[in-house]
């Protein structure tokens, strides 16, 4: 016959378990305080995430800097405007601090300087396609006045034959430069990897 458990043998066994789950839940935690100081720092650049880091407790820095990380990681990607390059350079700049590795530092420098030039080649590309169609445009635009008797204006991004046109340069394009975001991401990983291991 199988010994009996005492009821304090039995809630000590329950509380085994309840320990390491407050283990886990306090890195949860920690990755969760990390996310919202990496949201704060690209709000405000003037947070310091490097005290941040050395005031967290050591069983909770790895954790604590996952979440920096991934939310700065997150925020590498093509800019839309010019105003997302400040976001960019800014998560760059807190990456810097959680990898603390030079040759991060140099890759994203190069990076910054490409999604600068992907920018304005950007521009130039519009324009360029926008010129191209131009007499396209024009000879749908008066087809369509002779059958309505008024004068007709077109938006090109109304055009779904433009819209196809566009895209197709425009894409071709974005995959040239998020190939060189790829690379620094896959780079900030394995150097982040790299930290965490050391």
């Amino acid at each position: 016959m199988g010994r009996i458990k005492s009821a304090l043998e039995i809630a000590l066994e329950r509380t085994e378990t309840v320990k390491s789950d407050k283990t886990s839940i306090d890195q949860f935690e920690a990755k969760q305080r990390g996310k919202k100081l990496a949201n704060a720092f690209l709000a405000e650049p003037g947070t310091n995430l490097g005290d941040a880091l050395k005031n967290t407790p050591k069983e909770q820095i790895q954790s604590f800097r996952q979440g920096i990380f991934d939310v700065l990681l997150a925020q590498i990607s093509l800019p839309v405007i010019k105003d997302d390059e400040k976001r960019i350079e800014t998560a760059g700049k807190g990456l810097q601090v959680v990898i603390n590795n030079s040759r991060f530092s140099a890759l994203y420098k190069q990076l910054t300087q490409a999604l600068s030039q992907y920018l304005d080649e950007a521009a130039h590309y519009d324009q360029a396609i926008r010129q191209q169609y131009a007499p396209k445009l024009r000879q749908k635009e008066e087809e369509l006045s002779r059958r309505m008797g008024r004068e007709v204006r077109i938006d090109p991004f109304q055009d779904p034959e433009f819209i196809g046109f566009y895209n197709q340069n425009m894409n071709a394009l974005k995959a040239n430069y998020q190939a060189a975001i790829d690379q620094v991401r896959d780079q900030a990983k394995q150097l982040f990897n790299e930290t965490v291991s050391t």
